[in-house]
């Protein structure tokens, strides 16, 4: 256990360091290596200060035991805090709605967003500069340079991490078991190749009457997926030149090709869900969980959504690696979730949030109050049947990281044989691979809508749709950031 996640510290940072920099030229931080001997510096929040916090980070209202958590440590932080009033926001970031939040001044104090974000809101001025509140505590120089990176510009950092993922295939095992898909151990085979998912996910359809996999495509999600799958078939969706300009090549012969397999696990092999046009991000931990699909497209952040949530036994999910393409290709797409604060939070309500992580042991400090954070948190995932399993960090101070190896050994709950391979996998070098840059989240729009039809139609024309995705997708980039 000690040298599986000793090697995903030095694979998670090394993945973003050579990743996270495409299409960042024109804002890179100043990279510095951490100075080892220096105590974070405790909250500057004056202690007379009325202060309100407003946490967009609070857990939904079905997490009954995740709001427990929080509401226990608010007590504690407040004790600590008393000038500070600790004001519970749930908000899940959604590009439709935070622009509007974001000009109202509504947003909350901290909230949580994607790695493919933080430049546009940056950019048009909707966060908060937090670099004066981060130098003072020495936090700066614990952060991931190029996590840093991302979330900086002119020298300036307007965000922290929360954590990293990478995606790989869910499985839920029941439906492996009612298939006969596993060894004389008990583990699932499964799928290595993308050719031999389609046949995996026929031998479950027809032994259970369930889907073998659940496709998005319904959002951007379905993009952000789909993206994953066409590396794997050698495609390359998106490239800079050295001017900065940005070329989408949607309809490269292999992200048509992507696309092509795409609309035959829906009309050849018809192993999907019946309706992959309702189908987003949450709705696929409910088919993975409830076991109306046996496979889902997910990263190793998110193992309570099948389990505590949708009621997967914690010893009946395995994450395994994603299935190799054609040519032998094998791309986890990679990313994180930042904390980022309201451009209309003071420095002591973006002071107050920081303490506030700190309690929960998701800042850089391997202090008691954090590391016992750590623990309540490991434990509420044991107590709620959630898989204790290695994250990818985002900071690389080496007491935090050693710290978080100690508390995910303690807590360990499950059998690391149906998450090893994953994370094997991804110490290969190159697998990972970071979301393309260049108006992401309009390039997943774009394929969504191909998705769309090739899941509905059988007679669409693939080349025809990713004809027209590429010519819209180039359109934008041309308009909104070639020269």
């Amino acid at each position: 256990m000690k040298k599986l996640i000793s090697l995903l510290l030095c694979l998670a940072v090394g993945a973003f360091v050579l990743a996270g920099c495409a299409g960042q030229d024109d804002t890179q931080a100043e990279s510095q290596a951490p100075d080892e001997s220096s105590a974070p510096a405790e909250s500057t929040a004056p202690e007379d200060e009325a202060v309100t916090l407003t946490l967009g980070i609070w857990p939904e209202d079905s997490l009954t035991d995740d709001i427990a958590m929080h509401e226990a440590w608010v007590e504690e932080f407040t004790a600590m805090h008393p000038n500070v009033e600790v004001v519970p926001d749930y908000y899940k970031y959604a590009t439709d709605t935070f622009v509007s939040l974001a000009e109202s001044g509504n947003l909350p104090t901290i909230f949580e967003t994607w790695y493919t974000e933080p430049q546009k809101l940056i950019a048009a001025g909707f966060v908060a500069d937090i670099t004066d509140e981060l130098e003072a505590r020495g936090w700066l120089d614990a952060i991931n340079p190029s996590i840093k990176d991302l979330l900086s510009a002119d020298g300036r950092t307007y965000g922290i991490p929360r954590d990293g993922y990478a995606l790989g295939l869910m499985l839920n095992i029941e439906q492996f078991e009612a298939a006969g898909l596993v060894d004389d151990e008990g583990y699932p085979m499964y799928p290595e190749t993308w050719d031999e998912l389609a046949t995996t996910a026929k031998a479950i359809k027809d032994a259970t009457g369930e889907a073998g996999l659940c496709l998005l495509a319904k959002d951007n999600a379905g993009g952000w997926h789909f993206s994953n799958i066409a590396w794997c078939f050698g495609a390359n969706l998106v490239t800079q030149d050295d001017a900065g300009n940005f070329t989408g090549h949607l309809n490269s012969p292999e992200a048509v090709a992507a696309m092509q397999y795409v609309k035959d696990l829906k009309w050849e092999y018809d192993v999907l869900t019946p309706d992959p046009t309702n189908e987003d991000w949450g709705t696929g931990f409910v088919n993975l969980g409830t076991g109306a699909a046996a496979m889902y497209i997910a990263a190793n952040d998110a193992v309570n959504q099948p389990t505590q949530i949708n009621g997967l036994a914690v010893d009946k999910l395995s994450l395994v690696p994603m299935p190799k393409g054609p040519g032998g290709s094998q791309y986890s797409l990679s990313g994180g979730t930042p904390y980022m604060f309201s451009k209309d939070a003071t420095s002591a309500e973006i002071n107050a949030a920081l303490d506030y992580l700190v309690l929960m042991g998701k800042a850089p400090v391997a202090t008691e109050e954090a590391i016992e954070g750590m623990r309540t948190d490991a434990q509420n995932k044991v107590d709620n049947g959630v898989p204790v399993i290695p994250r990818f960090p985002a900071w690389i101070d080496p007491d935090l990281l050693a710290a978080e190896q100690a508390v995910t050994e303690e807590f360990s709950n499950v059998d690391m044989n149906l998450f090893n391979d994953y994370y094997d996998a991804l110490t290969t070098p190159g697998n990972l691979h970071l979301e393309e840059p260049g108006l992401t989240q309009d390039m997943y729009a774009e394929l969504t809508k191909v998705l769309q039809a090739v899941v509905t139609d059988e007679d669409a024309d693939v080349q025809a749709l990713m004809d027209t995705a590429q010519e819209n997708y180039q359109g934008m980039l041309d308009d909104q950031l070639n020269q």
